[in-house]
């Protein structure tokens, strides 16, 4: 996981090179917090503009420059959190963390295809995992807050009891709450070789229209959720069973059109999958495991989350898009 130096290390230095040189930890850190590279992207800038809103006299009087962005970033994130849950009930159908590419494809994924600063990727690593992603979700804003910054960045609770406004004893329950929430929700996975075989034998069953293949490769239990946002066809509810499942998938691929390609790719660090219809990325496709199993699947959708995947225009299908299947009022 990120570690970065605490509050207090090293001497102040308010030059352009040091401030701007934590533009790379506050990217990761905000995407943490908030599960949407866009809404990271709009925090950090929030905290540089109220850095540069200040005299040179103020910037000089700040010991440690980097402590006090992260502490700026995370109080602007932990707001959009209070907001979120108010925001997540006008949102249309179900909503999914935005999904990562490799840096080496997100360097590809702004409009004219302009390359994306390294300060701004995000580390690729269990902690922003999608399985991980969505556990932080059903988290409060105080205790994800608490969390990413104790357990993954490794800042002391004291510092960040300034940032939640409790106690450090407080913020030691949240850190600790969280970590419960975690361990509940967490199954052992298959090795990373081993998910992407999985994945793969997934791609070809789902190309074939296998549904006894699907059938075997997905968990009894298995959930299939996904995350159009009224932009993009999908099911409103998560569709629950792996034999739904498989059926619901086989009955997409049918409807598909055939320029609709399936292919292999590193979403949010671990082996998944995405749509392409004539080279544009229309679906991302992430997974979670336990043994040789697929439990979860998550299928975003919305063009607005997207954006770090493709540059055009969304076309009207793909596969987990296109026509829905004949109407089941238990998918939808």
């Amino acid at each position: 996981m990120s570690t970065r130096s605490g509050p207090g290390d090293g001497g102040p230095d308010a030059g352009l090179d040091a401030v701007m040189s934590e533009r790379g930890l506050l990217i990761n850190l905000a995407y943490r917090l908030l599960g949407s590279l866009a809404d990271a992207e709009d925090a950090v800038q929030e905290t540089y503009a109220r850095w540069y809103a200040m005299s040179a006299q103020q910037q000089a009087a700040i010991e440690n420059p980097g402590a006090w962005l992260t502490t700026v970033a995370s109080r602007i994130c932990l707001d959009q959190l209070g907001s979120a849950r108010a925001r997540r009930e006008r949102y249309v159908g179900e909503w999914i963390p935005e999904p990562l590419p490799e840096p080496a494809e997100l360097s590809t994924g702004r409009p004219g295809g302009a390359p994306i600063d390294p300060a701004d990727r995000v580390t690729l690593d269990e902690s922003v995992s999608m399985a991980f992603m969505v556990v932080l979700d059903s988290m409060t804003p105080a205790e994800r807050v608490a969390f990413i910054l104790h357990d993954v960045f490794r800042y002391p609770f004291a510092d960040i009891a300034q940032i939640v406004g409790r106690t450090p004893a407080a913020c030691r329950q949240l850190a600790s709450s969280a970590r419960h929430r975690l361990r509940t929700a967490q199954r052992p996975a298959a090795l990373t070789a081993r998910q992407a075989a999985i994945v793969k034998d997934f791609k070809q069953a789902w190309e074939a229209k296998d549904i006894g293949a699907l059938i075997g490769l997905l968990d009894p239990s298995a959930t299939a959720t996904g995350d159009g946002g009224g932009l993009a066809q999908a099911a409103l509810r998560p569709i629950e069973g792996g034999e739904r499942v498989a059926r619901y998938l086989a009955d997409i691929a049918r409807a598909a059109p055939g320029n609709v390609r399936l292919l292999e790719r590193t979403v949010n660090g671990q082996p998944g999958l995405i749509a392409q219809q004539d080279g544009v990325t229309v679906a991302v496709y992430a997974f979670d495991f336990a043994g040789d199993q697929i439990t979860r699947i998550w299928a975003v959708l919305n063009p607005a989350k997207l954006r770090p995947w493709a540059t055009t225009t969304t076309p009207s299908h793909a596969i987990g898009r296109g026509q829905p299947p004949p109407p089941d009022p238990g998918l939808r």
